[in-house]
């Protein structure tokens, strides 16, 4: 493993210019308070709230920097779980999910696996487990598994087909580590090159237009508001299973989220020398209302890890949804 730190995976498992609001139908307060949360984080912001209006109540839209892209690691996990329930998607996916054996061995293995712990474990499992490890503790060996059997140009055909112009994904996160090294052979880079080049540093940055994990707010409350829907998918069970997985992430608990709220979220994260980046979206119910955001920090840091920042940044986050989900369900 390297000799340095580095992380790309959930924000659960890690140790802003003040922002501008749009108006909307809710009180000036509420934007208020909520901007006041963010105002002394370094870096580079965009935040974006969305509550479409219902018979009950009128619409909730904050944006900051929302069309701008952004460095969002494995937040773009979702848009490969989306492309692999749409290419299973039949009444028996689950069915389909737990019998389907993916290979496990070198030539997916990748950093940051806590599941599949690589080079421990090999053998083949199911798309369903390899599902769960790349979104419950973000995996990346389990993603590399998802992403080799999904194809990534179908991913991005989905990324393109829904209108999501500023989200990009990698071949693979160890294609992407081996693009950040300078590898001139980034495409083909294997799991012992890999070892090899440990503690090297990096000469490329990690949002860049080659290889990278990158999308906006606006593409991700875009892709939330439909996904959530199941208008992506064809039958009520695919949309249920895309659900339950959403539901997984450990930061629906480290934030934490509203209590009382079904809360749906992949959050990202980055943690290396020079450079870092938190990323939370998702999609929160309650009060029959539907509430779809997307929070995305970017800040340089020389240190491995900036645990103040992160927390103020989550601390952030869970002050901002908890008083949307109390000016919503009084």
């Amino acid at each position: 493993m390297p000799s340095r730190r580095f992380f790309l995976g959930s924000a659960a498992t890690m140790p802003i210019a003040p922002l501008a609001f749009s108006r909307s139908a809710q009180a000036q307060p509420l934007q208020t308070e909520v901007l006041s949360l963010f105002d002394n984080l370094p870096g580079q912001k965009a935040i974006k709230i969305l509550a479409p209006a219902t018979d009950n109540g009128a619409s909730v839209l904050v944006s900051h920097n929302a069309a701008q892209q952004m460095f969002v690691a494995s937040a773009i996990k979702t848009f490969v779980l989306a492309e692999a329930l749409i290419q299973d998607d039949t009444p028996n996916v689950v069915a389909t999910l737990s019998t389907t054996q993916l290979a496990l061995n070198a030539s997916v293995w990748s950093y940051a696996s806590p599941t599949f712990n690589p080079p421990n474990l090999t053998g083949m499992v199911s798309e369903r487990t390899a599902i769960e490890a790349m979104m419950t503790h973000s995996d990346n060996t389990g993603t590399d598994m998802m992403l080799a059997h999904t194809e990534p140009d179908k991913v991005r055909r989905f990324i393109t087909q829904a209108g999501l112009r500023a989200t990009a994904i990698p071949d693979s996160t160890r294609v992407f580590l081996g693009y950040l090294l300078g590898a001139p052979d980034y495409k083909t880079f294997t799991w012992e090159r890999l070892l090899a080049e440990a503690g090297k540093p990096f000469v490329n940055p990690p949002l860049n237009p080659v290889e990278t994990l990158a999308s906006s707010a606006n593409d991700l409350v875009s892709y939330y508001f439909r996904a959530l829907q199941g208008r992506f998918f064809k039958n009520p069970e695919t949309l249920n299973e895309f659900r339950r997985i959403l539901t997984l992430d450990e930061v629906i608990y480290v934030v934490p989220f509203p209590l009382g709220a079904s809360s749906y979220c992949k959050s990202g994260s980055i943690d290396i020398p020079g450079f870092h980046c938190l990323c939370v979206p998702g999609g929160m119910f309650f009060n029959n209302r539907w509430v779809y955001f997307a929070f995305i920090i970017n800040w340089d840091a020389e240190a491995a890890t900036d645990p103040a920042t992160y927390t103020a940044f989550l601390s952030a986050t869970s002050e901002a949804l908890t008083r949307v989900f109390n000016a919503l369900s009084a």
